[in-house]
């Protein structure tokens, strides 16, 4: 089975249980990934999401380090860490992408592990209709 990398925000949603941004369709991918031990989220989504925290463009029900905590609890997520390889393809994606680093590294991230990647990310899903990164 292929392996599933979601976005910042799908991780958000999940723990956040606002399953009404999920489509009854990504929310069965995701539950099919996770029962095959398949559902990663990139190291870089945690930085992400404090960082949005911090600017105070998401709210946590509790402290960031806690809400991490919980959420990478999710069942059957594995946490898919920044390794040399990923670096250094962020740094070398072909086509055309934006500069910023989170999506620049979860983009990447997909791409090594021969991931898809499911996001609602406009920019993302371009970048997958012109087939660098395979989406969910």
């Amino acid at each position: 089975m292929t392996p599933l990398l979601i976005d910042t925000h799908y991780w958000i949603w999940l723990e956040a249980g606002t399953r009404e941004r999920l489509s009854a369709h990504n929310f069965d991918v995701i539950r099919e990934a996770a029962d095959g031990a398949n559902l990663f989220l990139s190291v870089m989504s945690v930085w992400e999401l404090g960082m949005l925290e911090s600017k105070g463009r998401v709210r946590l029900h509790t402290n960031c380090i806690q809400w991490v905590e919980e959420a990478l609890a999710i069942r059957g997520l594995s946490l898919a860490p920044l390794t040399p390889a990923i670096a250094l393809e962020s740094t070398r994606l072909p086509g055309s992408f934006h500069g910023d680093p989170a999506d620049r590294i979860i983009v990447a991230t997909a791409r090594v592990m021969r991931a898809k990647l499911l996001t609602s990310d406009r920019n993302i899903r371009a970048y997958g209709r012109a087939h660098h990164v395979m989406l969910a």
